[in-house]
């Protein structure tokens, strides 16, 4: 048995997930005449209160259509400096929209509102004219955390007094849906566009979406079209998503729950210095220093456990559709043999 908790990217489509598949109605969605496509882009756009959304390959290309749609080069994007647009995007938001990037010092990811207006650039021509922020809910880097709606719509309050646009990172929104106390409309009421992952948690095998209105989403569809995103019987993919849109959103409480019965048993192990608060399905845990993170890792993979390095030290495990409570319980007698 492989235990694979590398990301939840690893899962595999159900039985029924592939029946849908099987039985999508597919057409040309370049002519946007898929209708597969086009269910699921109306099905998601409702979902979150927006009047249109785009389905596209991968997070990072609706991630970086989103930040382009709103960009005017030069000018500049704050986020926070764990940001996944900004770490792990191959240097997009400069390569694709010409825009600098003002960090913050969040939180564990997250950013306030008056972290933002602190960093907004005044009106000189020696800086760049700020014009949008991007935030990631949940924060992968920060090991799943989620704003609280409050914080973000007080973000949203100023990001339309100082005329900024505001943009989500939501690879892993669903897991925050299922923890707070907001719903998707709330989401969807303050943010200018929202990027959504079908491909982790959700367990589809291919695919994201922006959404936004139908202004932005129809310069996000040329957008695309330039990024090679432009697919022809994209249906097949897209019925997965709306499969894992219909079936697949409650259930990731129970990887939440796996997660965090995997961060209390490395609690307290010998090699453990310590495990970030385990908020949602990322567990994150650094190994004392004199013990080789990348040897633990491997004895990890001799015992058929696949995890991955997450920095100086750190290690990190993700939970998903296709981790079960045996994995779970393999899981965590190989992390006690380690000690």
């Amino acid at each position: 048995m492989i235990i694979d908790l590398r990301s939840d990217t690893v899962t595999l489509p159900t039985p029924e997930m592939k029946e849908a598949m099987f039985n999508a109605k597919v057409g040309d969605d370049v002519f946007q005449d898929d209708e597969a496509v086009n269910e699921l882009e109306a099905l998601s756009a409702e979902m979150f209160g927006k009047e249109a959304s785009i389905f596209c390959p991968s997070g990072t290309m609706t991630n970086q259509i989103g930040i382009k749609i709103h960009a005017n080069s030069p000018g500049e994007l704050i986020c926070d400096e764990l940001s996944h647009v900004y770490k792990y995007e191959g240097g997009g938001i400069g390569f694709n929209s010409g825009l600098a990037t003002k960090l913050i010092k969040g939180t564990a990811g997250q950013i306030t509102a008056a972290q933002i207006e602190a960093a907004i650039n005044p009106d000189d021509i020696h800086f760049p004219e700020s014009q949008l922020v991007s935030l990631e809910n949940t924060c992968n880097k920060g090991g799943g955390t989620f704003y609280e709606l409050d914080e973000l719509k007080k973000i949203r309050t100023l990001c339309t007094e100082k005329g900024l646009k505001l943009h989500l990172d939501g690879a892993r929104l669903f897991n925050a849906l299922v923890e707070a106390d907001y719903s998707a409309k709330d989401i969807g009421a303050q943010f200018d566009t929202i990027s959504i992952c079908l491909s982790k948690g959700l367990g589809a095998p291919v695919g994201s979406l922006l959404l936004g209105t139908k202004t932005d989403i129809k310069k996000a569809r040329r957008i695309r079209k330039l990024f090679g995103g432009g697919m022809r019987q994209a249906g097949y993919l897209a019925a997965a998503g709306t499969y894992a849109l219909k079936n697949n959103i409650e259930r990731l409480k129970e990887d939440h729950k796996r997660a965090k019965y995997l961060g209390a048993a490395l609690n307290g192990l010998s090699y453990v210095k310590t495990v970030l608060p385990v908020i949602t399905n990322i567990v994150i845990f650094e190994v004392v220093q004199n013990i080789d993170f990348n040897v633990l890792i491997q004895k990890l993979a001799e015992q058929n456990i696949k995890v991955v390095p997450f920095g100086p030290q750190q290690i990190r495990l993700v939970t998903h559709l296709n981790f079960t409570d045996e994995m779970l319980e393999e899981t965590i007698k190989s992390l006690k043999s380690l000690s």
